[in-house]
């Protein structure tokens, strides 16, 4: 049978309130006392009853990340950061993977609020006006990641989008290109991909370069949606000199459609990636990219939002987290 709070009161020689305490790490229990019903706790294998504690307490320490796309290596490695920060602290993961279907995305959000999780770290495919009153409807503690609400109300952490896709097509300028192609998503999306386009554009506007529709494809993040970007883009107009990407997986497909043309990078064609996944280190030829610090968008975002959940001050309400452009294979030295 297992371990009673009553067999852990008896064994440590305290009230059960006494263990209650322990277990809710109420300060006004002594270390000596403490150290006695941490050993009973060890000693029986006593575990709480999370159901009847957090009837007690309103509180699960369980936390919801939400994430639009798990087959994606970008979130996983969120959802790392997140998980290490959340075990330091004790709180549990609900992870929901909604295969960036909108409407899956919103049931989630409701599950989560019925499952009484103490707050969410939530990675939107887009954030748009529905969902946004969702959350408002639905009021508990909420981190937003990658993406932030243009309202700015909702704590959020992310990279300049804009201004690293910026500095990702002057890079590409720099090296002499001026016939730069663009694959991913369109400005009106409401996600930080968007910001991407808007990036590409004021790079192109600033250095003289005209924006041409002949050579855009909007589309999704996969590499399905970069080859098939890449090749429509070739069949408009096949003297493109580089690609700006919106994703690492879209310039993969965007590479293999060039390959297939017979079309090569970087001596032909410079292409340029986003993100930094692993796959782009070690896909042929390696891909030069816009790095975003994926672990530490998780493990900020987890900070923040514990801290929420237990009423303490945070620093800012939105970090902006450095990124970094590593050159590799895919774009001429």
């Amino acid at each position: 049978m297992a371990a009673s709070i009553k067999d852990v009161a008896k064994e440590a020689g305290v009230s059960i309130a006494t263990v209650s305490r322990v277990l809710n790490d109420v300060d006004v229990v002594n270390e000596e006392t403490k150290r006695k019903v941490v050993e009973a706790i060890n000693k029986l294998g006593y575990r709480p009853n999370i159901i009847a504690r957090s009837l007690k307490t309103q509180r699960t320490k369980t936390v919801g990340i939400v994430i639009p796309d798990i087959s994606n290596q970008f979130y996983p490695e969120i959802v790392r950061g997140a998980e290490d920060v959340a075990n330091i602290y004790d709180y549990n993961i609900m992870l929901c993977n909604t295969d960036l279907d909108f409407e899956k995305e919103m049931e989630y959000l409701r599950v989560l609020k019925e499952k009484m999780v103490d707050g969410v770290l939530y990675m939107s495919a887009s954030l748009e006006p529905s969902i946004l009153e969702l959350i408002k409807q639905l009021q508990f503690p909420m981190v937003l990641v990658e993406t932030a609400n243009k309202a700015g109300d909702i704590p959020s952490v992310t990279i300049d989008n804009e201004k690293a896709a910026f500095d990702g097509v002057k890079y590409l300028i720099d090296k002499g290109n001026k016939k730069i192609a663009y694959i991913g998503v369109h400005e009106d999306e409401a996600n930080a991909n968007a910001l991407r386009y808007i990036g590409y554009k004021n790079a192109l506007k600033e250095n003289g370069i005209e924006v041409n529709t002949n050579i855009t494809y909007f589309g999704g993040l996969k590499a399905k949606d970069g080859y098939k970007g890449m090749s429509k883009i070739l069949d408009n107009d096949d003297n493109i000199d580089s690609v700006f990407c919106c994703s690492d997986e879209v310039a993969m497909g965007a590479i293999n459609a060039l390959r297939d043309r017979n079309i090569n990078v970087p001596e032909d064609v410079d292409v340029i990636g986003f993100g930094n996944i692993y796959s782009a280190s070690i896909f042929y030829p390696k891909i030069t990219t816009v790095a975003q610090p994926m672990y530490d968008m998780g493990s900020v975002g987890m900070r923040m939002l514990i801290k929420m959940i237990n009423k303490q001050p945070t620093d800012s309400k939105s970090y902006v987290l450095d990124y970094k452009l590593i050159e590799r294979d895919s774009c001429k030295k």
